[in-house]
């Protein structure tokens, strides 16, 4: 066995064995942290580590019914991380659709950076959405009621284009926790002074930094 394929191998045993070792909310905070993103019940294909694949917890439905301790403990973590840290984690979504979980650094750096589109840059119905969400935030269930009757949408249409726009970065969940569902806000409402640098940025005329003139 050459070198290169034994360290290939032994790498991917130490990195299987360690994700296989969180087991506490501050064992998937550490994850987060040390991951920069990963996904929070994970796809086929996606290039992210997922948490749920890292969490050693039984699967099994408890007798009495109900989700299992693994579902439990992941569908906790997904929402409890960025509330109880909402400096350091941030909760979205990323091309394919997959839920993500964030480290804040990364996200403001260099995800929102490369991956936020305008939503003047989307499709109509995107765009309405948005405009209807910043005059008027809300739950997921009254978005939707509000979009299919004001603006003829089905019910799929309405989430194709929620995901949509938490994808290119224009909506994201409220972290507040008096909210027991997700709660829907601009981006602005939550960072102001990154969507105000990126909307700067794009009026910059060529060769100027932002704010700059003649």
């Amino acid at each position: 066995m050459s070198g290169r394929l034994w360290r290939h191998q032994s790498t991917a045993f130490l990195w299987s064995f360690r994700l296989r070792q969180i087991k506490t909310f501050d064992d998937a905070y550490q994850f987060v942290l040390e991951q920069k993103v990963c996904t929070v019940f994970g796809s086929k294909g996606s290039p992210y580590p997922s948490l749920w694949d890292g969490t050693a917890l039984s699967e099994a439905k408890p007798k009495a019914g109900g989700w299992s301790p693994k579902v439990t403990a992941v569908w906790d973590w997904k929402t409890r991380l960025p509330q109880t840290y909402p400096d350091e984690v941030f909760y979205g979504k990323v091309r394919g659709g997959d839920a993500v979980l964030m480290e804040m650094q990364h996200f403001r750096e260099e995800h929102y950076p490369q991956f936020h589109k305008p939503a003047e840059q989307l499709g109509q119905l995107e765009q309405q959405i948005f405009e209807m969400v910043r005059l008027e935030q809300g739950y997921t269930g009254e978005l939707r009621k509000r979009a299919m009757n004001r603006l003829a949408c089905t019910k799929s249409q309405f989430e194709t284009a929620l995901k949509k726009l938490q994808i290119s970065l224009n909506l994201v969940r409220s972290n507040d926790t008096h909210h027991k569902n997700d709660y829907w806000l601009p981006m602005s409402e939550v960072h102001l002074e990154l969507v105000a640098d990126a909307s700067a940025n794009r009026a910059a005329p060529l060769g100027l930094p932002p704010g700059g003139g003649v």
